[in-house]
């Protein structure tokens, strides 16, 4: 599998599980819609008032499964910054064009964005006899 075949079966999917590490050290999982960027990164938005915010900010590592039907999966491992500026702008446009209901959240009180740059990720498709599972690792 290449990178781009990866990039294409992440960007079939919409929404991923992320987990995040709560204050007392515990993982803590939530359903995200995300959109994928050119260089494998993640995007997603939420509310300060969520719990992965500060997780977020406390610990920026974090975790995703991204594809919740059949026997091919990503889990994936990363980095998450929040945007702001023109890297939000970028990442805003990726993301409004994956999820065109993105923006009738913009007024929502308190949402942000953040983007997950890639740290490891492993591909899983447990669908073919071998399995097929490929790891992809980033600096």
């Amino acid at each position: 599998m290449t990178r781009a075949e990866l990039r294409a079966f992440l960007d079939e999917h919409r929404l991923g599980v992320l987990s995040t590490i709560g204050p007392s050290g515990t993982p803590q999982s939530a359903l995200v819609g995300i959109a994928v960027a050119q260089d494998l990164e993640l995007v997603f938005d939420t509310v300060k008032s969520s719990r992965k915010y500060p997780n977020l900010l406390r610990q920026g590592c974090c975790a995703f499964v991204v594809g919740l039907a059949g026997e091919r999966t990503a889990q994936y491992e990363g980095i998450a910054e929040e945007l702001t500026g023109d890297a939000l702008a970028y990442y805003q446009r990726i993301y409004f064009e994956a999820l065109p209901d993105g923006p009738a959240r913009l007024s929502w009180e308190g949402i942000v964005y953040f983007v997950v740059k890639p740290r490891w990720i492993r591909f899983s498709d447990y669908g073919q006899s071998p399995p097929l599972i490929e790891e992809f690792v980033f600096d």
